[in-house]
Parts: structure tokens; sequence; C-alpha cells
């Protein structure tokens, strides 16, 4: 996993994770607390809710993302980057400034202004945003997005978002954002949930996570919150978050979410690793999360099956030996006597529910429901 240095800012598994607080000067932004027109008004914002209570980084949104509203043109953003310009050179604190923007003449505007990284939420559909942020040496959060100026974030599969996000490539100070939330009609809470399970496998990309998870529909949906009363389940949600490899969190609950996020940095594994030797324990606790940093280094094995699963099984006496015999046979983990611990691959338990198809009917339906359950957790 790289380390990417925003304009001094370390981002990375060797450094605690970074909060990223908002500041909107559009209008038609949704949170109303974090909205401003007035430069100095949103000064002493940034100061006293976002910087002073532990943000790291701030990110400045000129228009909102919200389906609903028309998509503001380029010059629409410019327009309002003025404000955004004269807030960064009003206020005291010290932050690394993000610009939230979709274009790369934006961007390049807000960097020779002052600011010191790009949240793009169009994931580089702009072909001429990496070199912009690469000529200004700036760290860039790339959204996972389809190739349209127009439709940030609008894909609903983990799969298809995990794709999106090497659109036009990377940048050597890229960031990656899997875009949670109601970019797109068709995008469900569901697909957030998924999203937020499978969120290990953005791992792969060996570069550091943003995830943008604050008050989301998701979250509110399986408490059964109102946006109000949201703040709980983003809390839980962030630890669990950070625990699974996001290293930066976007919020406008900058100090709650802040110690949320040093919890699930604190109870995180920790992995071995020695930079100087080149040497790292990846975090991968399935085989798919394994095969998308297989796939980065160029295995080409589409299809691997290395992780291990731990099954007890409790079965009458002559199918608990007839299972450990077997599976001693085919030189699977085996543990236990009357109670039977099997420790082995998907592949394994494959293999042993082939070496079993004449044994005792207790054994076979127990090994075929774990074959069955192993292959949709990790596949």
């Amino acid at each position: 996993m790289r380390t990417v240095d925003a304009a001094g800012l370390k981002i990375g598994d060797e450094y605690p994770p970074r909060i990223m607080g908002v500041l909107n000067v559009s209008e038609e932004s949704p949170y109303d607390p974090s909205v401003f027109d007035d430069p100095s008004e949103a000064a002493a914002y940034v100061d006293e809710a976002l910087i002073d209570e532990g943000a790291d980084i701030v990110d400045v949104g000129l228009e909102s993302a919200n389906k609903r509203f028309e998509v503001l043109s380029a010059q629409g953003e410019l327009d309002r980057l003025e404000t955004a310009i004269q807030t960064l050179e009003s206020t005291s604190g010290d932050a690394v400034w993000s610009i939230e923007t979709r274009y790369h003449e934006v961007a390049e505007a807000a960097l020779d202004a002052g600011f010191d990284m790009v949240n793009d939420i169009c994931g580089f559909a702009d072909p001429k945003m990496p070199a912009v942020c690469e000529e200004y040496d700036a760290a860039v959060s790339k959204m996972a997005s389809p190739p349209d100026l127009e439709r940030p974030g609008a894909i609903e599969s983990v799969d298809d978002i995990y794709d999106a996000l090497a659109q036009n490539g990377f940048t050597e100070k890229t960031i990656v954002d899997p875009a949670f939330g109601g970019w797109s009609e068709a995008k469900t809470t569901g697909d957030d949930r998924e999203t937020l399970d499978r969120l290990r496998e953005f791992r792969g990309y060996g570069r550091p996570i943003l995830v943008s998870i604050n008050r989301k529909n998701f979250l509110r949906e399986i408490a059964g919150r109102s946006t109000d009363e949201a703040l709980s389940v983003s809390l839980a949600a962030t630890s669990m978050a950070v625990e699974r490899g996001a290293h930066v969190v976007r919020t406008h609950d900058v100090a709650e979410t802040r110690d949320a996020a040093l919890i699930g940095h604190e109870f995180t594994r920790e992995r071995s690793r020695d930079s100087g030797l080149g040497v790292e324990e990846l975090d991968v606790t399935t085989d798919r999360e394994f095969a998308r940093h297989s796939r980065r280094i160029g295995d080409g094995n589409e299809d691997p099956a290395v992780v291990p699963h731990a099954v007890e099984f409790t079965l009458p006496g002559p199918s608990s030996r007839f299972l450990s015999d077997a599976a001693e046979r085919i030189e699977m983990g085996v543990y236990g006597g009357e109670k039977v611990l099997l420790v082995g691959t998907v592949t394994e338990y494959r293999t042993l529910l082939s070496a079993i198809s004449d044994g005792p009917k207790p054994a076979i339906d127990a090994v075929a429901g774990i074959c069955d359950d192993l292959t949709a957790y990790d596949e």
C-alpha cells in the first residue's frame, strides 16, 4: 500500500485515519450548516467547526452533486471559486485544502490559487485532470464514476465500481473513492451495503481509500433513523470502514467522526510490514480480496482459492469419524474428536465433498451446505 503525501499530510496504512471536513459554497447543497456564500463567515466555520474539531483536510464543494439538480458547467464552477479562494485566504487554522470538482480547468485554477488537493467526483472522466494534478504535484481523490461529466458515481455493482476506478489511469498521488450514496436512481441502499461489506477489495489497487458515508441513506435505513438522528449509525460505520481499510473519512460531523475513526484504527489487526525491505502482509480475508491483489501484480489467476476457513461440525459419531478420516486423506487441517474442526480453502472443501460422496448422509449434507455458503461468501 503506497503512502500519498498531500501537501505534507501523509495518508496511508502507517498513519492515522485522516478526517476531511466539508465546506459548501453552493446554495443548493443539502446540509445547511456547511453552506456559506460569505467568505468571512465561511472562514469562521472552517476554523471553528472543522479545523478546531480535528479536520486534517477541508473539502470545498462548488455545487451539489444531488441528481435532482442541473450540473454546473466549468464556467459556472469558476464563478463560485472566488468565494472558496477568499475563504482559504481568511482562515487561520492549518489544514490541507481540497477542491471538489469534475473539471480540469477548475482544478487548475484552484491549485494555482493555493489549494493543495483535488476531489474529482467524476473519476477522471475529464481526461486532462490527471495531467493537471501531476503538474501541481497534487494529491487527488478519484471517485468511481462513468466516463461522463454529468453522471458522477452512477454505478451500482461493486465489480463495476472497482473497474470504473481505473478510468484514465492513476497519478502517483491518487486516492480511490468507491462512491457511496444515491448518485443515481438505479443505485440502491443494498448496493451501498455491499460496497461497505466488500470495502477491503478496493485495497487491491494498492492506494489509499476515501469513504464518504456520513448520514447516508443505506445506514439510516438499517436503524430506521432520519438524517438528524443518524449520527450514531454514521459513527458505527466509520469505525468499520477504517478497520476494513479506509484512510480518509469525509464528514460534516468532524469531532465525532475523528473519534470513531481512531477507534477503528486502534483495533485494526496489525500486519507485518517493512517498507525498507519491501515487505507487506496484505489485509486479505476472502479469496475475492486476494484476487484483486493478484491481478494488480499481473499474476493472471482469475479464480484463486487460498484463504482458509475454519468450520466446526457436530455430527453423529460414525459421520464425524468418516468426515475426519476423509479430511485427513486430502490433507486438510483436522482437529477434535466427537466434534470436528476442519480448516481448509473453498477448493479443499469442494474436494472433501467429492471424497465423501458415498458416505453418511449427515456428513454429505453438512459439507455441501458449507460449500454453498463459502462459495457465496468468497465469490
